[in-house]
């Protein structure tokens, strides 16, 4: 005789029932998910997401404005991450010393310096002497940009559009190609960044990129959630 299998227990027997049952994922699921190497569709609505790749070099209180205030519907999350200043200073005293190197390299052979390095250089010094006295800490910033549109022509064209306005401010912007559903999600109040495309701040940078700059944006009700 085979032995009797043990009684199944009261957590198993509530699991089983659970799966044929309705629950709150059932309902909000959407009908439909495509994903696509630029964009997605989620039941009839498209989105593209953007990260930005490159910064301008002076920046002011309110620069990312025009993103906050644009005219269609975004979402925007934004990533920071806090970098132990020990780790920092030793990077920044080793690019020094190589940019410094390059330069006195020029002279010896007669050349010119770049301007871009004696620029960067000089910028390197002073966040160094910053950061040596404590006025500065540093940190790693991501910033993404998700796009939701009622059709694919309507989401190239204002996809278009944010790149031409954060473009004439010397912000560069890219489509998360073939990384479109890690994308996504990166944008979802998760608070996971599942690209992990960073830009190095300081203190003084970090500031300004504080969204709340904008006299548009109000909201009568609902509450507001941070994560981090």
């Amino acid at each position: 005789m085979k032995p009797k299998a043990p009684p199944k227990t009261k957590e198993i027997k509530q699991e089983e029932f659970s799966r044929g049952t309705t629950s709150i994922k059932d309902i909000i699921a959407p009908g439909a998910l495509e994903v696509d190497f630029n964009h997605l569709k989620i039941a009839n609505t498209y989105f593209r997401t953007l990260f930005v790749s490159g910064y301008p070099r002076f920046v002011n209180a309110n620069w990312l404005a025009p993103l906050i205030n644009y005219e269609h519907s975004l979402n925007i999350a934004m990533y920071i991450y806090p970098i132990e200043g020990k780790d920092i200073m030793d990077d920044l005293r080793r690019k020094i010393g190589e940019m410094e190197a390059e330069v006195q390299s020029d002279i010896e052979q007669g050349k010119l310096a770049q301007i871009s390095t004696k620029v960067k250089l000089e910028d390197a010094k002073i966040l160094e002497e910053q950061l040596a006295k404590g006025a500065e800490h540093f940190f790693q910033f991501g910033l993404y940009i998700t796009v939701p549109a009622p059709n694919l022509d309507e989401l190239n064209k204002i996809t278009q559009g944010i790149q031409s306005a954060l473009g004439s401010l010397l912000i560069v912007t890219k489509t998360a190609s073939l990384q479109m559903e890690a994308a996504f999600k990166t944008t979802l109040p998760q608070a996971q960044d599942r690209l992990m495309i960073t830009r190095n701040m300081d203190t003084t940078s970090l500031a300004t990129t504080f969204p709340f700059t904008s006299s548009e944006l109000t909201q009568n009700q609902g509450v507001l959630f941070l994560f981090g």
